[in-house]
């Protein structure tokens, strides 16, 4: 592949574009009202929720460069980070857990990777501005989603449409061009009347290979592109239908992999219905079914040239292994040749998973209480093969995952200023390992319960509450890890991991002043854990073998902010997550290190200015060799800070232009959580990547 640097031409192309549109389009709809400037946003700022649930606009630009998926978004709100496996689809951390510890919906629904070291994690199907918010609920703090989220609860949702005749359409678009041949193009259209509606979300994104700080090329290239259409009929003002259908598909390289994703197809299906004020008591009742199928494919060859193999070697004795057992077709192989047999490397993996969601809940007030009831089910069923000079695997259904659940979440008010937020529910959980022919059964209580208060004349909200939830083992670890231990598996050998934790926080707002903050600590009883064998090289090896053992973690995000004057306000966040492994005594692994954030913003009526400084310290808490699936831990990071900044401008009334310059010092770093640098890529054992070096982006948005 081509890949030519980006220097300043394109950042050039998009203010010009923007400017000519802009003028353009001001003369034919002939605005001469003045409107507010855009924020590009760069930093979590005090929350109208305590600081326990947050909300984002992911349709604003932010900054480091505006999101390549879901795992990029979230990274810009405190207590998120992402182990990186190279320029996009990262895998999300929150305060140090990962995997399915984090619930993360698009819609309500749960849109489950396929592969199994999760080179598709779930936020690699999510484009965040095809969304019209995001939220995220820390801690094991609600129960109306199947199978909680014990660390967080991340909701990627799009709003009904609300057409009227006298305006029977409405959209937004988006052009964002940036470093390395970065360019992204998001449509958003919606045409209907006050019954009726259709509205299409389309985007497509691409990138060449970046250089780190040092000029060092990063393999690190994709192509994706995305699209979602939903008809929807609201016949009266409590009302709502929407039918829904979505495909997309996309390529990356990965510098941490051996490994490309060369596809990533999805399609999905959905039907979602509401019907508000019923009566005086049920004021809501609310459902969806929603299916997706995701088609991965990963090799070697698509978009990097492939090694080569010794056929005779590797199918002699002492030649690959495989933990199932299945070399596929070898009839006719003369295993005695001595002569060495070279022949390209060319292995490929294909793996797909079906989900079907299905969701129904009730919302009921009686004067100072409301409750919502509800019940959920989720089938899902996951297959591959591969295909590699030694081997060919045909393809498989190797496991199937159902499971149903019922909760109830209620609200008592018992004043303006004080109320008790509570839930409970139960999920049963089935897996079938069609691999061994294996079967295990759970039933999974959770529940929590938490107190509020506001005081709006002091400026003052508060909120505590305690959490406990049950989760199983999840498909990667029960399939990724070797589980030919002591006679036993992981799918049997692993109990399932229990968390139980109180979450406290404040928010105070006294004058030009502002602060927050959010604050946790956690049992964890059979928290399941990876360690990793260095002398196993990876792969269908599955060189990490999963156990269970107790923790405890603690940590907290925090910020601060002061308004200067009417235009000039600052303010500097932190967050910090800590866990010690309380069994072997020993730090629990792949924790990001302690980070500041400090954000100067100048805004004006039409422009706004802002600077960025984030600063990273030095990880030394880490368990050699251990981790989760995707990384593990190799070695202390270095501490580093990068200076971002960026500028916005408000052409017209509905047209904005945002443009940015991340990483100005042109730093050479990396991320303590990135994965080590693949050999055939040139790294040395344990050296992980760098990331992006001096980046520039112009981005212009128009609504209409």
């Amino acid at each position: 592949m081509v890949k030519p640097q980006f220097l300043l031409q394109p950042l050039t192309v998009a203010i010009i574009t923007a400017l000519s549109s802009a003028t353009v389009f001001a003369q034919e709809q002939k605005i001469q009202m003045a409107s507010l400037a855009p924020i590009v946003v760069t930093a979590q700022s005090a929350d109208a929720d305590n600081g326990l649930i947050i909300h984002a606009d992911p349709k604003q630009p932010i900054q480091p460069v505006p999101a390549t998926d879901g795992a990029d978004y979230l990274k810009s709100i405190m207590g998120f980070n992402a182990i990186k496996n190279g320029g996009t689809n990262g895998d999300v951390t929150f305060r140090g857990m990962f995997g399915s510890r984090i619930k993360i919906l698009t819609d309500g629904t749960e849109n489950l990777g396929a592969c199994p070291a999760r080179m598709d994690a779930p936020t690699s199907y999510i484009q965040p501005e095809s969304f019209d918010k995001i939220t995220v609920i820390k801690g094991p703090q609600t129960v109306q989603y199947a199978n909680t989220g014990s660390a967080a609860t991340v909701i990627f949702e799009r709003e009904p449409e609300h057409l009227t005749s006298d305006k029977p359409y409405r959209g937004q678009a988006s052009v964002l061009m940036g470093s390395y041949g970065r360019i992204d193009h998001n449509v958003e259209a919606a045409i209907g009347d006050g019954t009726k509606y259709m509205r299409l979300n389309a985007n497509r994104s691409e990138s060449n290979s970046y250089k780190d700080g040092d000029g060092n090329k990063i393999p690190s290239s994709w192509k994706r592109w995305n699209a979602d259409l939903a008809l929807g009929w609201t016949p009266d003002e409590n009302t709502w239908i929407e039918l829904r259908g979505g495909k997309s598909d996309g390529e990356a390289e990965y510098a941490g992999r051996s490994l490309d994703g060369s596809q990533f197809a999805r399609e999905s299906l959905g039907l979602h219905f509401e019907k508000k004020n019923i009566n005086d008591v049920i004021k809501k009742i609310e459902g969806q079914v929603d299916y997706s199928y995701n088609d991965h494919i990963m090799d070697n060859f698509s978009l990097r040239n492939p090694g080569m193999v010794d056929l005779n070697a590797s199918m002699g004795h002492g030649g690959m292994h495989h933990s199932s057992g299945d070399m596929g077709n070898m009839q006719g192989m003369d295993h005695s040749m001595s002569e060495p047999h070279l022949v390209p490397d060319k292995t490929s993996m294909r793996v797909t998973r079906r989900t079907l969601n299905s969701r129904l809940a009730m919302t009921t007030e009686w004067n100072k209480l409301s409750v919502i009831t509800g019940i959920d089910s989720q089938f899902n069923k996951h297959g591959g093969d591969m295909v590699s000079p030694t081997m060919n695997m045909p393809f498989k259904t190797d496991m199937r995952f159902e499971s149903y659940g019922a909760f109830s979440e209620l609200t008592y008010t018992f004043n303006p200023q004080n109320k008790l937020v509570a839930g409970a529910r139960a999920d049963h959980v089935k897996i079938d390992n069609l691999r061994d022919q294996m079967s295990r059964s759970e039933t999974l209580p959770s529940a929590f319960i938490r107190l509020e208060n506001k005081n709006p004349e002091h400026g003052l909200k508060n909120y505590i509450g305690l959490g406990y939830v049950e989760r199983v083992p999840d498909y990667w670890e029960i399939m990724r890890t070797d589980y030919k231990v002591a006679k036993t598996n992981a799918f049997n050998h692993l109990d399932n991991e229990k968390t139980i934790q109180l979450d406290l926080g404040t928010q105070i707002k006294h004058g030009a002043w502002n602060a927050w903050t959010s604050a946790y600590v956690g049992l964890i009883n059979d928290y399941i854990l990876m360690t990793y064998d260095p002398s196993k090289p990876a792969g269908m090896m599955n060189p990490t073998i999963s156990t269970n053992v107790d923790a405890t973690i603690a940590g907290a995000e925090a910020g601060l902010g002061y308004q200067f004057t009417d235009h000039l306000q600052a303010d500097v966040s932190a967050m910090y997550a800590w866990g010690e492994n309380t069994t072997d005594h020993k730090p629990l692994p792949q924790i990001a290190p302690l980070e500041g954030r400090f954000n100067l913003r100048y805004v004006h009526d039409k422009y706004t200015l802002g600077a960025l400084w984030r600063v990273v310290a030095k990880q030394d808490r880490i368990s050699l060799n251990q981790g989760n699936i995707v990384g593990y831990d190799m070695n202390e990071s270095k501490a580093f800070n990068t200076l971002s900044l960026n500028a916005s401008y408000n052409l017209t009334k509905d047209v904005d232009v945002a443009i940015g310059i991340d990483n100005v010092l042109d730093k050479a770093y990396t991320e303590h959580l990135n994965k080590a640098g693949d050999a055939g890529f040139g790294f040395a054992a344990n050296e992980q990547f760098n990331n992006i070096g001096r980046n520039y982006w112009a981005r212009m948005s128009m609504k209409f």
